[in-house]
């Protein structure tokens, strides 16, 4: 009989392990007995609070935008002016939390399973509408009604940034990823104030 309580424990262990096991492959081809002996525990019992490789990717999705968003919410709080707010933004998709290389392999690969999954393209579909929306309504104040076409560029160099991350050729510190994108918006807005 298991013990009273450790679910939502082993459900956290399987997803951190889920995240590590896609790091270290680089790769979706990996199994449940794989991820639950990371995670120390049985493949029948990842199965019984997950149900199937899928769904454990899933939650792993979850807990990652769970954490991007948080991280985001929490640093767009602090800020006092449309600037700072996309500063925060995209310093939020490069925090240490965000931009680990293990993060980085779980993202692109959550991408490929949303070629074939409804779940994760919904997910990622909610990610990219809240980054973008987030984005929109910092930038609007300085670029007016050109706002929806510069997020989706600083989005597009976010998720570029992560590309080239992910290949491993190349590689991008967070600074210097942080420092590429807010380049690039100062860009943006001195055209569009200039």
């Amino acid at each position: 009989m298991p013990k009273l309580g450790m679910e939502p424990i082993r459900r956290a262990a399987l997803v951190k392990a889920t995240i590590a096991e896609i790091g270290e492959t680089g790769t979706l081809d990996v199994t449940v007995s794989q991820i639950a002996k990371r995670a120390g525990m049985s493949s029948a019992l990842a199965h019984h609070y997950f149900g199937g490789k899928e769904q454990i990717f899933l939650a792993a999705m979850r807990h990652t935008l769970a954490v991007y968003a948080a991280e985001v919410r929490g640093a767009i709080g602090m800020a006092a002016t449309p600037m700072e707010r996309v500063e925060a933004i995209v310093k939020s998709s490069f925090s240490q939390t965000n931009f680990r290389s293990e993060v980085v392999a779980a993202w692109l690969n959550f991408y490929v399973l949303a070629q074939v999954s409804d779940e994760a393209r919904r997910l990622l579909n909610v990610y990219q509408m809240r980054l973008r929306s987030n984005l929109r309504f910092a930038l609007r104040p300085l670029v007016g009604p050109a706002a929806p076409e510069v997020a989706e560029r600083i989005a597009a160099l976010v998720d570029g940034a992560y590309l080239k991350q992910s290949l491993g050729r190349g590689e991008i510190a967070q600074g210097a990823a942080v420092e590429l994108v807010m380049q690039s918006f100062a860009h943006e807005v001195a055209a569009h104030q200039g």
